[in-house]
């Protein structure tokens, strides 16, 4: 038997990438398991983005703080 994959995103993370990308009433009326792959897509790339934005800005903290 296989193991099972623990998720990475937290459900409120999920449901907030959801109301940003327009598709929360889809999510609340009748599952994750009704979004397209094209939206699960684009939940994982606004994910990845906000992960990038949030390890620029700290590099960028941190490249002040040696500056001092």
């Amino acid at each position: 038997m296989g193991r099972r994959r623990r998720g990475v995103m937290t459900e409120a993370f999920k449901q907030e990438l959801a109301r940003d990308l327009g598709f929360a009433h889809k999510v609340e009326r009748e599952g994750w398991g009704a979004i397209t792959a094209k939206e699960a897509g684009n939940m994982v790339k606004r994910a990845i983005q906000l992960a990038e934005q949030s390890l620029a800005g700290s590099a960028g903290a941190s490249a002040d703080y040696r500056r001092k």
